[in-house]
């Protein structure tokens, strides 16, 4: 009677598995997906071409990018809104974004400058002094800006394929660097980067120069720098330099194709592939750590003695690097060429932009 018992207790718990189990369906072991993160799309022109190109944050915690051709990106942390011509910017082609102290964004692109109140864009126009040569430049005819500083003065600078100006809020000045007939003022094309040291002395730079200018609110200065090789099969000197930033030791530090300088105040220090950069240096950031990372032909981190360069096994797929930025949290943000996106959280790049059509 027991084992009676005992057989049909075990079948009607058989027939209630096996009837739980025909309702229920397979069990599911697959772990439930991660929710995708946004994406900066970039949705004109070749997915080949263009570049992220500037990174700002604003105060309100915003991440703004500027490309080329694709527009101006800003990412709020949970999605990402694209400004274009349709939007009221004046060219699809952003150069440098800023910031000023009354939250106002300044929008330097291939057509201009224009600035963003939160509403609207509107054009500011920089007036060209009449006496100022034709632009001999072919593939930019119309006024190019470049990069834009706000200086602790509080005063903008401009720096313009004709030439850098200061504002003041109400009216433009021309700088004049230097008009004999290797000046700024010769081929309107001299001046590409500018930034103040903390010592209020301003740095300026571009690629038809030799050396780098510093104007210290009464004098400029020119300062050569040895020349660096490019790579390639006829390695090509360069001996101009682009000013980047002053690090927390105080030093400044420059780029150029064949590498980068570094600036004690007394004398430049060159690092280039010999010393483990990949080449060229189109961008140096200094993260909250105190490490140095730098941009161009790759990306590399540098730690005050050695150089770390990251590969598309660390997720970056794109070693053409044109922007670095570190937001408030403490990601390095890498703007490259094709016009990709990748955040670093300290072990690995993920990518965050697309290309649709």
């Amino acid at each position: 009677m027991k084992n009676y018992f005992l057989r049909t207790l075990a079948s009607a718990f058989l027939t209630i598995l096996l009837f739980s189990t025909a309702c229920n369906g397979p069990v599911n072991k697959e772990l439930p997906k991660e929710k995708e993160h946004p994406k900066l799309i970039k949705t004109i022109g070749d997915p080949r071409y263009g570049h992220v190109r500037c990174g700002m944050q604003d105060r309100a915690g915003n991440i703004w990018f500027g490309t080329t051709e694709n527009g101006l990106y800003k990412y709020d942390g949970e999605s990402f809104r694209q400004f274009l011509l349709a939007d009221g910017l004046i060219s699809n082609s952003i150069n440098d974004i800023l910031e000023d102290i009354d939250g106002k964004i300044w929008i330097g692109t291939d057509a201009g400058v224009c600035v963003y109140d939160g509403k609207t864009f509107a054009k500011i126009q920089i007036p060209v002094p009449k006496n100022l040569p034709p632009n001999k430049n072919k593939f930019f005819q119309k006024q190019v800006v470049y990069d834009i500083m706000l200086d602790k003065a509080g005063k903008l600078w401009f720096v313009t394929i004709d030439g850098v100006y200061i504002y003041d809020g109400k009216s433009f000045s021309l700088f004049v660097v230097d008009e004999a007939a290797n000046g700024f003022l010769s081929s309107n094309d001299k001046v590409e980067h500018i930034f103040e040291d903390r010592d209020g002395n301003i740095w300026l730079g571009g690629r038809t120069n030799q050396g780098v200018y510093r104007y210290d609110g009464k004098t400029t200065t020119n300062l050569r720098l040895k020349e660096l090789f490019q790579n390639g099969p006829t390695p090509k000197p360069h001996n101009w330099a682009w000013p980047q930033f002053q690090d927390k030791n105080g030093n400044i530090w420059f780029s150029n194709w064949g590498g980068a300088y570094r600036y004690d105040g007394e004398s430049f220090t060159s690092f280039t592939k010999k010393d483990g950069l990949p080449g060229m240096v189109t961008q140096i950031k200094e993260d909250n750590k105190g490490n140095l990372w730098f941009g161009g032909e790759g990306i590399c981190r540098y730690d005050g003695k050695s150089f770390t360069c990251f590969t598309s096994k660390d997720g970056i797929a794109d070693p053409g690097v044109w922007s670095i930025m570190e937001d408030k949290t403490g990601n390095i943000w890498v703007g490259t060429w094709g016009t990709g996106l990748y955040l670093y959280d300290g072990k690995t790049f993920i990518p965050y932009s697309e290309y649709k059509q």
